[in-house]
């Protein structure tokens, strides 16, 4: 029997609790609507309270500029680099680890999952002492590699969740009628880890696309969408356009993750999988 909170049977919180619930989301996402609202401000250079008046001008200016427009591109090229190589690694990873019992697993299950755990700014610094010990000059490549580290991470784990709820029995039942590993993996485990590959290449995407620590160890001149929006905070003068920016990147890193929950919602029930 599962929990349903929507039954009218389930014991509700006290008014004091759902109080201090609503006032713990407020207060998390108060900076983020106080960046809405200023995005569509009609003052020019600093904040003020309350708000002059409403424009969109600020919208039309940054899509005139062509220094953010490059930033924006540069980030979606690492973005997409960096989530498909983590599709690969993270599938091919998962599908080694998952099931098999050998010595060393847990060493390498925690080295695939350090990348994430660790601080930022200690996979930076690894990441360019790394890149510098093996004479590699920073540049885009070392961005899309150092995103990929923390990628994988998030493949990874969807993969293996989803995996071991899979009943291990349909591959052994392809594997007896015929069908060969490839053939195995395409039309059997395949159509079972689709919706939790896209999850996470949509989570890594939006982790990739926002990512400004990891990047500015391993950026060397290269100018990402965070490191230009870093960059234009001591500009007084650019504070609207660098509130219309932020709100397009909350959006398209929200969205992204909206889209993965609901994607991954009720997939414990996939036909076929172990209880």
């Amino acid at each position: 029997m599962r929990f349903n909170p929507t039954d009218a049977n389930t014991p509700r919180a006290p008014w004091w609790l759902t109080t201090l619930a609503i006032g713990g989301i407020f207060f998390l996402h108060f900076p983020i609507i106080m960046v809405a609202l200023y995005a569509f401000n009609t003052e020019e250079s600093a904040f003020s309270f309350p708000l002059q008046g409403f424009t969109l001008r600020w919208f039309i200016a940054a899509s005139e500029r062509s220094d953010l427009l490059d930033a924006v591109w540069l980030s979606i090229q690492i973005a997409l680099i960096a989530t498909v190589s983590a599709l690969v690694l993270g599938t091919m990873a998962a599908a080694a680890l998952y099931r098999r019992n050998f010595f060393g697993k847990e060493a390498i299950t925690l080295v695939l999952i350090l990348p994430i755990a660790l601080p930022g700014i200690v996979t930076g610094i690894a990441l360019l002492s790394a890149f510098r010990l093996a004479d590699v000059e920073t540049g885009f490549w070392t961005i899309a590699i150092g995103h990929a580290t923390f990628c994988v991470v998030v493949i990874y784990n969807n993969v293996v969740a989803r995996l071991r709820r899979s009943a291990y029995s349909l591959i052994e039942a392809s594997m007896d009628l015929g069908a060969d590993g490839w053939q195995t993996f395409r039309y059997v485990l395949l159509p079972q880890l689709a919706t939790s590959l896209l999850a996470g290449a949509v989570l890594a995407f939006a982790l990739s696309f926002d990512e400004i620590i990891v990047t500015t160890f391993t950026a060397g001149q290269q100018q990402t969408l965070p490191i230009w929006l870093l960059n234009q905070l001591g500009r007084p003068r650019d504070v609207p356009v660098t509130n219309v920016v932020a709100l397009g990147i909350m959006l398209l890193t929200t969205l992204p993750i909206l889209l993965a929950w609901r994607l991954t919602q009720g997939t414990e029930d996939t036909a076929g999988a172990s209880k």
